[in-house]
């Protein structure tokens, strides 16, 4: 016996799967536009890579990276002008200490530039993925219903019938085979024991005197005198 299981979508699904994929949505717009805004307002500023860096040298900052190699150059110049002494290990009337301080306020609103523009890649990362699991969802929850055909038991026989019938190795039919006899009990007669070295008890003696199957008087001899015996 059969019966047939309808699989229906799941309408919430997909009221879930559109709500993450507005969320991704807005999530890149937000960072796109946060990245173009600090974008230009580091670029106002018209600062340029010194010649001196290491990379992107005589380009304009206006990105992570070129803000970056701009903080490291202007941490060598201010370490060259205070003998490799920082804001901290300076006296307080030494002539230098305040070049060192503008030099750490302009490298921290340099990588201020630059924890900005992470925080904008990841955002922008983050809503590529909501936008993703969301149409998967959407996909998911929006397919036809399905319908599947499952085997169904009425009985205990028939689940039985249906193990035995799943067990390819078993065979299907077992002849007929006497049944073994039942083990056999051991005996729980003991054996006489036999007297200790110890015991105090003799042990019981065969009747003395003659047997009772024995004659009481042995029987006479013979006349010597008879005619069938010699004389003397």
């Amino acid at each position: 016996m059969s019966s047939t299981v309808t699989v229906h979508p799941t309408k919430g699904v997909r009221g879930i799967g559109l709500v993450t994929v507005i969320a991704g949505i807005v999530m890149i717009v937000a960072g796109l536009g946060v990245w173009v805004v600090v974008s230009q307002t580091l670029s106002a500023e018209e600062i340029t890579v010194s010649e001196d860096a290491s990379m992107f040298a005589g380009q304009h900052v206006a990105g992570p990276f070129t803000a970056y190699a701009q903080a490291e150059v202007i941490n060598k110049h201010a370490l060259e002008a205070s003998d490799g002494q920082t804001y901290a290990q300076l006296a307080q009337d030494d002539p230098t200490r305040d070049t060192v301080m503008n030099a750490s306020f302009l490298r921290a609103s340099l990588f201020t530039s630059v924890v900005a523009f992470g925080v904008c890649a990841l955002v922008i990362g983050l809503g590529i993925v909501f936008i993703l699991l969301g149409s998967a969802l959407r996909k998911l929850a929006g397919g036809p219903q399905v319908v599947v055909d499952t085997p169904g038991f009425t009985s205990s026989g028939d689940l039985s019938h249906a193990a035995h019938r799943a067990d390819p190795d078993e065979p299907t039919s077992r002849p007929n085979t006497p049944a073994a006899p039942p083990p056999e009990r051991p005996s729980t007669r003991t054996a006489p024991e036999a007297p200790s070295a110890g015991s105090s008890t003799p042990p019981s003696a065969p009747p003395s005197g003659p047997s009772s199957t024995a004659p009481e008087n042995p029987p006479a001899a013979p006349p010597s005198g008879g005619s069938g015996s010699p004389s003397a």
